[in-house]
Formats: structure tokens, C-alpha cells, sequence
């Protein structure tokens, strides 16, 4: 990656493209961080290596966005002054993956849900009407298959498995499902009208029936919660994501200009 400016950026534009394009970057860029955490840490070499390779693939579609978020908003900002150089209520991404992931069935519920919405977003994206973003997903709908089958064969494995891995798998989705509905919150009707985004509420129910179909295997059930605020597509965050940029962000701050 390039090396981040020394001087403070300008502030993002309102622009509801550059806008969504960084929501996307950043739900990607923030689910990398939080998968590579396991690394090291995962239940068995195999699994360090997998969730290895689906972090990096997070990363690479955040980088492609991320990209295509500064030529958005033509003031010369790289990818790595977008990721690097804003601080939390700039940042776009949903709160379902900015939060901490350490129990590893929670780390498989959510990315079961993710991957699930991905594989829509993303389907959705092929035919895009903003070139960057139909390429991106033109890449990015291959992994993702990869990421929901693996997601999938875990919580099966679990929620199927002994009393205990059941009793948590099901604890996990149930930690996981109050923050499911802000994915599908509404966007600005330009953006679908245009043809450049795909509208969130018309993915709900495929992605919601993915799901549903691989926690039916499991012996699971599909938790009925009340859905927790969102908020994150405008910059309210929970803390935890402070928190996560402070670790990525630390050495890029502590030696602006430096190049490695």
C-alpha cells in the first residue's frame, strides 16, 4: 500500500456515491481486522490459514473500494489516507462487523450472516452501473462463495454438534441477530434508480433465507430479538470500533511519511 500524507485530509464530500462506495470499503476493510485477529488463535493450523485467506480477501475488495473512494472524491486522498487518517465518525460501516469477535461460534455466526449478505450485495453489483463497482464485484462474488461455505460448515459442525457447542452456537447468533436489520436499511432511491447501488431492502429476503437454510441444518434456531440501532452508515459507532482503529491506525500515526 502507499504511504499516507503528513498533513491532516480535507473532510469527505457529501455525496451519497462516495458515500456508499466508502460503506462498502469499510464494512470490508473493518471485517479484514477483525477476522485476521484469529490468526494464531483459531481452533487448528487449518483454520489459522482459512480465516488467513478470508480476511486478505476482505482486505483486497477494501482496497479496490477504498481506491475508487478517492477518485470519488477528487481531492487526491489514497487508498491508505482513507484508512489510515479518519477517525471513527467518518468511518461508514455497519455495526455488525466493527464489534469484537473472540468466541470463535460468534466469529462463525457472523460471518455466516455476512457472507451471506455479501453473496447478494455482490451478485446484485455485477451489473452495476458504475464500472469499478461491477468489477469489484465480479471478483468479489467468487470469494464470498468461499466465505459462506466455509461459514456455513462450522456452524452446522457446532450448532449439530455436542450439548455445549450447540448451546453456543445458538448463544452466538443470538449475539449476533440485534444488529442484522441495519444491513438492510434503506439508501438514498438515486443511487438505485441510477443503477450504481443495489437497494439493501430488496436483498433482505434472500440473505435472511440463506441463513435460515444452513441454521435449520444445525439444529438451530433463528433468534427473534429486537433489532439494535443502527447508525452506522452515518458515523454513530459503538466503541469498540474506536478501539479498532486506534491498533490499525497506531503506526501510520505514531511515523507519518514513512515508508516501509
Amino acid at each position: 500500500m502507499s504511504t499516507p500524507r503528513n498533513s491532516s485530509p480535507p473532510p469527505l464530500r457529501s455525496s451519497a456515491h462516495l458515500h456508499y462506495v466508502l460503506g462498502l470499503a469499510d464494512d470490508a476493510l473493518v471485517t479484514a481486522q477483525r477476522m485476521g485477529w484469529w490468526v494464531s488463535r483459531a481452533p487448528e493450523l487449518e483454520e489459522d490459514v482459512a480465516l488467513a485467506n478470508i480476511a486478505l480477501d476482505q482486505l483486497g475488495q477494501a482496497r479496490s473500494l477504498l481506491q475508487h473512494a478517492g477518485a470519488l472524491e477528487g481531492e487526491g486522498r489514497t487508498e491508505d489516507d482513507l484508512a489510515f487518517w479518519r477517525d471513527d465518525r467518518d468511518y461508514r460501516c455497519v455495526h455488525l462487523v466493527e464489534r469484537s469477535q473472540t468466541d470463535f461460534g460468534v466469529a462463525m455466526a457472523r460471518l455466516l450472516i455476512w457472507s451471506a449478505y455479501q453473496s447478494e450485495l455482490y451478485a446484485a453489483l455485477l451489473g452495476s452501473a458504475d464500472d469499478v463497482l461491477s468489477g469489484v464485484a465480479g471478483k468479489a462474488v467468487k470469494e464470498v462463495a468461499y466465505h459462506l461455505d466455509h461459514a456455513s460448515l462450522w456452524v452446522v459442525r457446532l450448532g449439530d454438534g455436542t450439548e455445549e457447542s450447540h448451546a453456543r452456537m445458538q448463544a452466538a447468533l443470538d449475539a449476533e441477530w440485534p444488529f442484522v436489520e441495519e444491513l438492510f436499511e434503506p439508501i438514498d432511491p438515486a443511487l438505485v434508480e441510477s443503477g450504481v447501488a443495489a437497494d439493501p431492502t430488496a436483498l433482505r429476503r434472500a440473505v435472511l433465507d440463506r441463513v435460515a437454510k444452513v441454521v435449520q441444518e444445525a439444529t438451530l434456531t433463528v433468534p427473534e430479538v429486537t433489532p439494535r440501532l443502527g447508525g452506522g452508515r452515518q458515523g454513530r459507532h459503538t466503541e469498540e470500533l474506536g478501539y479498532l482503529l486506534a491498533e490499525m491506525q497506531h503506526l501510520a500515526r505514531s511515523h507519518p511519511g514513512a515508508r516501509w
